[in-house]
């Protein structure tokens, strides 16, 4: 089962409206907002799959109201308090903050933009052959769903379960998200572009002749034969 999260392809959300180019922030406090998670992802605490489940297990109601950089910080509230950064009272303003041992690895001013232009490559050598060639036909597994953890955080978005598309190329070896949401570790293994047609995708495409390019693991996937 998937979470509310999963929102790509629903029917009744109206269409996505671009936002114009120049307009990043619709509040100052969103900037503050990306900041913190991103300054605190430094303390080692936790990865990027771990914060976007994190966000994934907001309650529906409050995903379902909660503005973008809302669901951030509430995804954000719950690492903390989960990994021990922070108490409950501490976070609610109730307790005096006591001194942290995670303090000197805060970044300083003077690394912020160095370390933000590393990036967080998640690409890592190969130690899983790839089963597929471009041009092969593949089928998405059939349920968008966490092998490992009931309720898990994946990568399979619910509407191309169980489509059938073709391989347009091989990306190389990345981490494996629903291993290392949960603890797993990095489990790297090869992630292809796969071309999916919207007939596939949906009983009644607008357009069935576009195609819809999604990213998809390894374990994703299975022959057509």
């Amino acid at each position: 089962m998937t979470r509310v999260h999963d929102m790509g392809g629903r029917f009744g959300d109206g269409a996505v409206v671009p936002e114009p180019e120049h307009e990043v922030f619709h509040e100052d406090w969103h900037k503050r907002a990306l900041a913190v998670v991103l300054a605190c992802g430094a303390l080692g605490k936790w990865n990027l799959d771990i914060s976007r489940h994190a966000r994934e297990r907001l309650k529906p109601t409050d995903y379902a109201r909660f503005s973008y950089y809302e669901k951030w910080m509430g995804g954000f509230a719950t690492l903390l308090v989960e990994t021990g950064v922070v108490t409950r009272d501490e976070l609610a303003g109730n307790a005096e903050p006591a001194p942290s041992d995670l303090a000197e690895k805060a970044w300083k001013p003077t690394e912020i933009a160095k370390v933000l232009s590393k990036g967080g490559p998640v690409d890592r050598p190969r130690n899983v052959a790839p089963m597929f060639a471009p041009g092969d036909t593949v089928i998405a597994r059939p349920h968008a769903e966490n092998m490992k953890v009931s309720g898990g955080h994946t990568r399979l978005p619910a509407y191309a379960a169980g489509a059938r598309g073709t391989i347009l190329r091989l990306h190389g070896s990345h981490i494996l998200p629903d291993a290392h949401a949960h603890g797993f570790g990095e489990a790297p293994e090869p992630l292809y572009a796969v071309v999916f047609p919207a007939s596939e995708l949906w009983a009644h495409p607008e357009h069935p002749r576009d195609e819809v390019v999604l990213d998809m693991w390894q374990s994703y996937l299975k022959p057509t034969s």
